[in-house]
């Protein structure tokens, strides 16, 4: 698929500049880009070529001018005609499968930390997902029909992805390969809060607590499973580690709910536990909107639930 066409439909639905392109297709799942910005600005010099895009130029006061992209009428024609043309067929191409073709090559543990790295990226990138399609990110609401098209396009996204980690757990049960958490005396007490059209995990306590980024994958493992965004934890359920500067733990931690879009607050009802440098920190994330902490759950579920 050209990108061409790509940004020949996302134009059809509004006027953008190259870097609003850019951002749009980048954080999308199924559009096409190399990863390199001049493959946008070389697709839109085409395209102005062929007459299927113009450009404007807005001056403004305090910033440098942008250029605004818009389609044509004939731009439009040309679009419906590749949404028209015979459609190509999904592709298979993975690196990860080269890789597990010649996996048989490693020992147990090497394999399982190959799969194990694997489904952490999909983690990743379900959480990711699911973080767009609540924040209504680049999707064209026209009409009722191309709403519910781009809904069923995210949909299926999501799907491929469950369906992956779905595959992954097969092949371990099919080479008796343990999950690493299988077998490992680690248990998680948290409930599911509904609250303002969010769900919100509550995590009580766990055994033993959460004490680096890698036991965090757990938690964020129950988020994607009940397709919430906002957790909370009780200081319970963190090592002591957690609360001392000096070990990094908490920023571990926290950078892993970061990469996975959750927003995050710590419930900490014991005050003596924050003190020194670790209450600077504290102090200053709570300015911001990702992570905050509070001294009781209420407060808590109040912020995460909120906008």
């Amino acid at each position: 698929m050209s990108i061409n066409y790509a940004i020949l439909g996302m134009l059809s639905a509004r006027s953008l500049t190259g870097y609003d392109l850019k951002k749009i297709i980048q954080d999308s799942p199924f559009m096409p880009w190399s990863g390199n910005n001049n493959q946008i600005y070389k697709a839109l010099v085409e395209l102005l070529e062929e007459g299927w895009v113009t450009n404007e130029v807005h001056h403004q006061d305090s910033a440098p001018s942008k250029k605004i992209y818009t389609i044509t009428d004939a731009g439009r024609e040309e679009l419906k005609a590749w949404v028209l043309s015979p459609p190509e067929l999904p592709e298979f191409k993975n690196t990860f499968l080269v890789r597990l073709a010649w996996a048989d090559s490693l020992d147990p543990k090497e394999l399982n930390s190959l799969l194990t790295g694997y489904e952490q990226e999909i983690y990743l990138q379900i959480a990711a997902e699911e973080e767009k399609l609540r924040r209504g990110e680049f999707s064209p609401r026209r009409t009722t029909r191309e709403t519910y098209l781009w809904e069923q396009i995210h949909g299926r996204v999501l799907e491929q992805y469950r369906s992956e980690l779905d595959w992954i757990r097969q092949l371990r049960e099919d080479l008796g390969i343990r999950h690493p958490k299988e077998g490992e005396n680690h248990t998680m007490n948290y409930q599911l809060v509904e609250k303002n059209n969010q769900t919100i995990v509550v995590v009580s306590s766990t055994e033993p607590p959460i004490a680096t980024g890698k036991d965090a994958i757990g938690l964020i493992e129950v988020c994607v499973e009940h397709n919430a965004g906002r957790i909370a934890v009780h200081a319970e359920a963190l090592s002591e580690d957690f609360f001392k500067l000096r070990t990094g733990v908490a920023g571990e931690i926290l950078q892993k709910f970061v990469n996975f879009s959750l927003r995050a607050a710590i419930i900490v009802a014991d005050g003596s536990l924050i003190k020194g440098r670790m209450k600077e920190l504290l102090a200053e994330s709570n300015r911001g909107n990702l992570f905050r902490v509070f001294a009781s759950q209420a407060e808590a579920e109040e912020w995460l639930a909120g906008e």
